[in-house]
């Protein structure tokens, strides 16, 4: 649904005052970045949060009404109240590993899941996050059975089922909650790169053969769609996928700068963006997520902004720029958003997630 009030859209075509050079291995999990020229947009504002009395960085600044505005990030468990057992603890103690055990080192991939527990793949690490802020617990694993992640760049969760696209053992792991490996999808697979869940089917981008393809959620190969181009359908290194409300997939185009939108069964219905350095293109984009009324969010790894556009890819707002203060990124990857509309970025070289919320008009 595109907002009508007026004030969330940003019609500013400013050329970006620098640009970023960045060293991104896709598909690799690999994070590494050198920054020159530093850019930023829509410089954020200071705004009173209710109730809270701390001041947050709000977009778009005064005397605009905001439409988002920052919440708050977190590393490891202790950042979200969450500790240790004393028997833990103690482990970490006899064995040396320390109190930064269950830090993150570089959160890339990221999902939500059906109860809005917040799943995380860590490329520093090679492990894969499970935070239930309900529960309030924090899962960690660097295996799934017997098979250690070497490079976990993307998860999805359904049930009590996650799935995590590997690039560096190239196959798709899928396993229970309690560490089982239940199968492995290392079939009609290049790089796996991004997931996505819609219905009964799971998608996964494919960078390394330049399409996704498409398996039941016990790893039957369905069909796959797209090849390696810049025509409306096809791709060049595709890294993320989500999907929407309205049964579409959107994936992430990387290297033609755009997202593409499918339909259930691959069939292209649109594009958002281009390579540009002015409002509304791309340099590298990488996760994309829809909320609830229809915006869709897309963060750039190399501008280190996140921009949001209505369903028919209207800029409506810049969020961020390069640094490491609240809304600020450094080679942002995946974004997840979930039912109230709050948004998690893996902000990778910043080794946290950021959260921020939707607070427009419905």
């Amino acid at each position: 649904m595109t907002d009508t009030s007026g004030q969330f859209q940003k019609r500013s075509e400013r050329k970006f005052p620098g640009r970023l050079t960045v060293t991104n291995l896709l598909g690799a999990g690999i994070c590494l970045a050198a920054a020159a020229g530093l850019f930023v947009s829509c410089a954020s504002a200071k705004h009173e949060a209710a109730g809270a009395g701390i001041p947050k960085p709000v977009w778009p600044p005064p005397p605009d009404a905001p439409y988002v505005v920052y919440v708050r990030s977190f590393s490891q468990p202790a950042d979200v109240q969450i500790k240790s057992s004393a028997f833990k603890r103690f482990v970490n103690w006899v064995t040396g590993m320390g109190v930064d055990e269950g830090k993150l080192i570089n959160p890339f991939g990221i999902a939500l899941d059906d109860s809005g527990s917040l799943c995380v793949t860590d490329t520093g690490a090679n492990v894969v996050c499970l935070y239930d802020e309900v529960g309030k617990k924090w899962h960690r694993w660097d295996s799934a059975g017997k098979i250690r992640f070497v490079a976990p760049v993307a998860v999805a969760k359904k049930g009590d089922v996650l799935f995590v696209a590997d690039s560096g053992l190239a196959q798709v792991l899928a396993f229970n909650t309690a560490g089982k490996l239940l199968f492995q999808i290392n079939h009609d697979l290049g790089r796996p790169s991004g997931l996505a869940i819609l219905g009964d089917r799971l998608y996964v981008a494919d960078v390394g053969r330049h399409c996704v393809a498409v398996f039941d959620l016990n790893g039957k190969f369905i069909f796959r769609f797209g090849t390696h181009g810049a025509d409306p359908g096809e791709f060049n290194y595709p890294t993320h996928a989500s999907t929407d409300g309205q049964g579409h997939l959107l994936v992430t185009d990387s290297m033609n700068s755009r997202v593409q939108i499918f339909d259930a069964d691959g069939h292209f219905l649109s594009a958002i963006g281009s390579a540009g350095d002015t409002s509304g293109h791309f340099g590298r984009p990488k996760g994309v997520a829809v909320d609830r009324l229809g915006h869709i969010y897309v963060m750039d790894a190399l501008f280190n902004n996140l921009q949001i556009f209505d369903p028919s890819g209207k800029l409506l707002l810049i969020v961020g720029g390069s640094g490491t203060a609240p809304g600020e990124f450094a080679l942002p990857n995946g974004i997840a958003i979930g039912a109230d509309n709050r948004i998690y970025v893996a902000d990778c070289l910043n080794h946290r997630i950021q959260v921020f919320q939707y607070i427009g008009p419905s």
